[in-house]
């Protein structure tokens, strides 16, 4: 048999390094069709000249077409047959990626076990991103459901990982050079810097992205992932495509640029939930609550913690979690990340 059907949960071994296929190397093409897709206007990403003045080369790639790329190559691996991607936690961006580095990802298992209805389990695993010379781009953490094949494999010793609540403020790494002492806020499009936001504050993005099938698989191809459930109608019982969570991520981090244009460059994922499915026809709307600030040490460069929720349209404002604790049907995403803002 020459073709690949996925590993099922079964496959997995605990500590096992898995090498990705296949590295891609990153262009402006990336870039374009990025921001084609998502409505992604952050100025460090847009201009290398507001770049330049900021202390970079060049306007690097957004921190999220790392993710994405990195993450994509992980699917045929991990979550072909995934049932559901759970979460992530204890993610950080090392360094930032710019047009022609080419990246590749890896995988260590670092916790599994099995469900009581003895049909799948949940793998854990640790992603890192490597550029061409070897240097560590990107990691995290992330777990997922993934069905059984063989029903009467015997499960494996259970070992769930014990994951930071959050990334300490003190191990976010700032990208060298980084200085924004001479920001020029009217060219990033809001007046609004680190000084002004408080924790507690909520804020509503306002705008909206209906989804569209043939635009959601286009950005799940672009990353090359090969899950099952965004392209195969077939593959669920109710003949809807799934959109990919990384799709509604992209969304929901462009479509906050309303609210906090100055928040550059995500640095850090602490914790993020696919709360419920999201599916073609949906619109998406985003809100934002500040969770902490810290210093990072960088010239005029602060560090903001933010949750970014997004939801269906219709959704009652700022709602989470409703009094069973659970998140609300209409609540998509709910992520926990620190980004990089002018003092």
């Amino acid at each position: 048999m020459k073709t690949n059907p996925g590993r099922f949960f079964e496959d997995y071994r605990l500590g096992e390094v898995i090498a990705h296929a296949v590295p891609r190397t990153l262009s402006g093409g990336e870039r374009a069709l990025y921001h084609a897709l998502y409505p992604g206007r952050h100025a460090l990403y847009s201009s290398d000249e507001f770049a330049r003045a900021c202390g970079l080369p060049v306007a690097p790639m957004d921190d999220l077409i790392a993710f994405h790329t990195v993450f994509g190559k992980t699917v045929p691996d991990i979550s072909l047959n995934a049932i559901a991607n759970l979460g992530y936690a204890e993610g950080r961006w090392r360094q930032p990626v710019f047009p022609g580095d080419t990246l590749r990802s890896e995988s260590e298992v670092i916790g599994l076990k099995e469900n009581s209805n003895g049909k799948s389990g949940v793998v854990w695993v640790r992603t890192r991103g490597l550029n061409q010379r070897g240097e560590l781009v990107l990691d995290y953490v992330r777990w997922v459901m993934v069905r059984k094949r063989d029903l009467a494999a015997p499960s494996p010793e259970t070992v769930v990982p014990d994951l930071a609540e959050a990334v300490a403020a003190a191990d976010l790494i700032v990208p060298e050079g980084l200085d924004f002492t001479r920001y020029d806020a009217t060219l990033a499009g809001e007046p609004h810097r680190w000084g002004d936001y408080a924790a507690g504050e909520k804020i509503d993005h306002v705008d909206g992205v209906t989804v569209e099938e043939a635009e959601h698989m286009l950005a799940t191809r672009l990353w090359q992932n090969t899950a099952k459930v965004h392209f195969d109608a077939t593959n669920r019982e109710d003949g809807r495509r799934l959109i990919y969570g990384g799709h509604v991520i992209s969304l929901a981090r462009a479509l906050s640029f309303n609210g906090l244009a100055n928040a550059q460059m995500i640095v850090a994922l602490n914790a993020g939930a696919h709360a419920n499915p999201c599916f073609s026809g949906d619109t998406v709307r985003a809100w934002s609550e500040v969770l902490d600030k810290a210093g990072t040490g960088a010239p005029g460069v602060g560090a903001i913690r933010l949750r970014l929720v997004a939801v269906k349209h219709g959704a009652e404002a700022f709602a989470l979690k409703g009094a069973d604790g659970k998140y609300r049907p209409e609540v998509l995403l709910d992520l926990d990340y620190w980004a990089l803002m002018p003092l």
